[in-house]
């Protein structure tokens, strides 16, 4: 599942991804990126994988579109979680997702980074 967290506003927006996530997901995510994007011009995201088990198999096509069709229209990507792996993932998201990415712990340093 994916939600919106409440700090999102304008081009910074913040998503929990927990559990498994599904093709469905991005049929919410996709089109609120694109109306930020449309907004402003760029956006920068936060995504806090604490909760996230899984993407579904379903899901993959849309996860690369998603990078293919936005990744030079994210300035700034923080992934937010607590194992290593997710550390690991900030350089597929620095490649493939976003013009610059960064790993934190607490939500409120990436929000800070995103913000700044």
């Amino acid at each position: 599942m994916i939600e919106t967290m409440e700090r999102s506003s304008g081009n910074v927006l913040g998503y929990v991804m927990s559990g498994d996530i599904t093709k469905a997901d991005y049929e919410t995510l996709v089109p609120a990126v694109a109306a930020a994007v449309e907004a402003h011009g760029s956006v920068s995201l936060l995504f806090d994988l604490t909760d996230f088990h899984w993407e579904k198999m379903s899901a993959w096509k849309s996860d690369m579109d998603f990078g293919k069709d936005y990744h030079d229209k994210i300035d700034k990507m923080a992934i937010v979680g607590d194992k290593g792996w997710e550390k690991h993932l900030t350089t597929l998201a620095d490649r493939y997702y976003a013009k610059e990415a960064e790993y934190f712990e607490a939500a409120d340093d990436a929000w800070d980074w995103l913000d700044g």
